[in-house]
């Protein structure tokens, strides 16, 4: 069973006298425990595409099918399958409540669901990214931004997702940061038994972290590549994989 089934997903975003097709006929399929890269310039449709898949933006026509179970756009993600999808954001600070302590952010999807114990599961989840407990007591902006990647890689991590979906992880971050948030992704995948699919610009971050990559362009996908052929696939002018004939 594959983790992750995408048949041609569409989605058109309505404004003025006409929408406007943000993504067209999209298809791909990602193994389980498997890091899929999705590539391709800004505008292509690469993170409204992991919104849909997140449950985040609900206008698609198409199919997606998470570990075999058919997601409908018309209804919310609720209960076992809604933990199982999680989503780190592009930006760290804008995906954290400003004026809530790291000790609350991460508490609260706990909460909800009743789960018992809720301050050793949130000490846990910031020892499992390498934050000391102390970081629980602050507020976002009292963090690094690396440290604030770390914190929303926790939150995602609380939940147990088999799915976990990378806007762009570490771009918001300094050079110096990037290499060890990309390494505990790596460490936290192997350890959970987890599933990636990552957007991203950046040819060495695909490269690092990448079974296999789709390139998008105006919507579509143009191609996908497998690892021995990421880093000659990857174009950074048209965003197209050349001479790939691996299936989709």
């Amino acid at each position: 069973m594959k983790a992750l089934v995408v048949s041609d997903l569409s989605i058109t975003f309505q404004g003025g006298s006409k929408g406007f097709a943000a993504v067209r006929g999209v298809s791909f399929d990602v193994a389980p425990k498997e890091t899929l890269g999705l590539i391709g310039p800004s505008g292509c449709g690469k993170t409204t595409v992991l919104r849909a898949i997140a449950g985040l933006n609900t206008n698609w026509q198409g199919s997606i099918a998470i570990f075999g179970e058919p997601l409908r756009p018309e209804v919310k993600i609720t209960g076992e399958l809604r933990s199982s999808i999680q989503m780190v954001f592009q930006d760290p600070y804008s995906s954290l409540h400003p004026r809530h302590r790291i000790s609350r952010i991460l508490g609260e999807p706990l909460s909800v669901r009743k789960v018992v114990n809720v301050e050793q599961h949130v000490r846990d989840a910031l020892d499992q990214v390498g934050l000391p407990s102390t970081a629980a007591d602050r507020y976002p902006h009292q963090l690094s931004g690396g440290q604030r990647q770390r914190v929303a890689i926790a939150r995602a991590l609380l939940l147990k997702p088999k799915l976990l979906l990378l806007d762009e992880p570490t771009s918001a971050l300094d050079v110096s940061v990037q290499a060890e948030i990309l390494n505990l992704l790596n460490d936290l995948k192997a350890s959970h038994g987890m599933t990636f699919v990552l957007v991203s610009h950046d040819p060495g971050v695909v490269a690092h972290m990448c079974d296999r990559v789709a390139a998008m362009r105006a919507g579509r996908v143009t191609g996908v590549a497998g690892r021995d052929d990421i880093v000659r696939a990857f174009d950074t002018d048209r965003f197209e994989l050349q001479e790939i004939s691996g299936p989709a």
